[in-house]
């Protein structure tokens, strides 16, 4: 496998910037998984539950419908997390702590997310709502950001799908737990806790049982060259460009699906209970995601390729909002979720390790993941900016299904135009 990423640090480089050829000690993927499902947690019980039922409380006070307040919140939380999470990977690739470069960012994010957290529950009105999701979003992407860098510092680039469909299926874990625990918490206010609690408990065992490499000294901060090199352009790195903008349309697409999810199932479907609906559906996605997520990375290893994993995880996850487009019932959308989770688990790992497979320097690895994941928060962001006007405007959750899916589609073609991964 070959990219056209600039070459490895050679045997002379410091422990940090070397390219991994040795493997991980034992539990440290299962310890690294917890800690990223712990943070997905943090972000989809609020996601899945929590903020759709503020919204839809606190949206009488405003004059707006609950779908535009929710967007707002939702939209203006993922801007901030766009923001954050490469500047949070740029810094700790500049940490030189004797705790090592990640786990500093890893321990304080999630602590301070836990109280970000905590706080968002008691929010009044829309405005401390509002600034209560962007705390949560800035201290999370925190730890998130530092998670994410500590693949390729660590693991060798024969073992990224494996790693990447471990660290996929925490993410839908997560998923699942953080929804659970904000519909069964017994409240707002108790759903927040119990996310809260979670996310502290999953980082715990990998903050304190492995140990960072130690970081390594940089030149002077000055802020002209560091803002300067989150640009990284397309012309340099045209196979890091493709894989961005295929992960950007992909996620997009699976956005827009997600989105208005519980006032689907309560507007259009009249479930009778929409919080628990969207739990099923959140777990029959999560059977399914699991059932693919480690196996497709694995396979993609042993294959030695990675663009027709995730050119057909994408066909397949454009085809799930498809059927919610033309078949709007119950069952149909039970068999969505089950396609969209093949689909995804696919494409969470295997996408993932080729990301890692493009990266152009080690000594930015922070930073240009952090990059990289601008391709996950911006959807969140363009989402709601394409979806509430289709949905409050006459288009309808058919039509919004349908852009979902063609979105999808797009992106997942695109994958083809990257030339130095198999």
């Amino acid at each position: 496998m070959t990219t056209d990423s600039a070459p490895a640090p050679g045997e002379d480089a410091p422990t940090a910037l070397r390219e991994p050829d040795v493997e991980v000690p034992r539990g440290w993927t299962g310890a690294l998984s917890l800690a990223n499902g712990a943070i997905w947690v943090g972000w989809f019980g609020p996601i899945q539950i929590l903020l759709a039922l503020q919204a839809a409380e606190l949206a009488p006070g405003t004059g707006m419908p609950k779908e535009s307040v929710l967007a707002w919140v939702t939209g203006i939380g993922a801007a901030v997390s766009m923001l954050c999470n490469p500047v949070f990977g740029a810094l700790s690739d500049r940490t030189a702590s004797r705790f090592g470069r990640r786990t500093p960012w890893i321990a304080g994010g999630v602590v301070s997310g836990a109280a970000a957290l905590v706080l968002l529950s008691f929010a009044p009105g829309i405005v401390t709502m509002t600034l209560g999701w962007c705390l949560v979003q800035v201290t999370l992407n925190a730890a998130f950001a530092a998670i994410t860098a500590s693949v390729p510092d660590r693991v060798p680039h024969r073992r990224r799908g494996v790693v990447g469909g471990w660290l996929g299926a925490a993410q839908i874990l997560g998923v699942v737990v953080g929804t659970g625990l904000a519909t069964l918490g017994g409240g707002v206010v108790a759903g927040y806790a119990a996310c809260a609690v979670f996310c502290v408990a999953g980082a715990l065992p990998f903050v304190l049982r492995f140990k960072d490499p130690a970081g390594v000294r940089q030149p002077p901060f000055v802020w002209g060259p560091f803002l300067r090199s989150f640009w990284l352009s397309p012309r340099t790195y045209p196979d890091l460009g493709w894989a961005w903008l295929t992960r950007f349309l992909i996620n997009l697409g699976n956005s827009i699906a997600l989105l208005y999810l519980l006032y689907y199932l309560r507007d259009r479907l009249h479930h009778e209970d929409p919080g628990t609906g969207v739990l099923i559906l959140t777990a029959v996605n999560g059977v399914t995601l699991l059932a693919t997520v480690v196996v497709s990375g694995a396979w993609s290893d042993r294959v030695g390729r990675r663009k027709p994993f995730v050119l057909w995880a994408g066909v397949l996850m454009a085809a799930a909002s498809g059927l919610l487009a033309l078949w709007q019932t119950w069952p149909g959308a039970l068999v969505a979720a089950a396609l969209l989770g093949i689909g995804f688990g696919v494409f969470t790992s295997v996408d993932f390790a080729l990301m890692t497979d493009v990266l152009p320097k080690a000594a930015d690895r922070g930073k240009d993941l952090g990059v990289i994941n601008v391709a996950n928060s911006l959807p969140q962001v363009a989402a709601p900016a394409l979806a509430a006007p289709i949905v409050t405007h006459g288009g309808g959750y058919g039509v919004l299904y349908g852009v979902a899916a063609g979105v999808g589609l797009v992106g997942a073609v695109l994958v083809r135009r990257i030339k130095g991964v198999e």
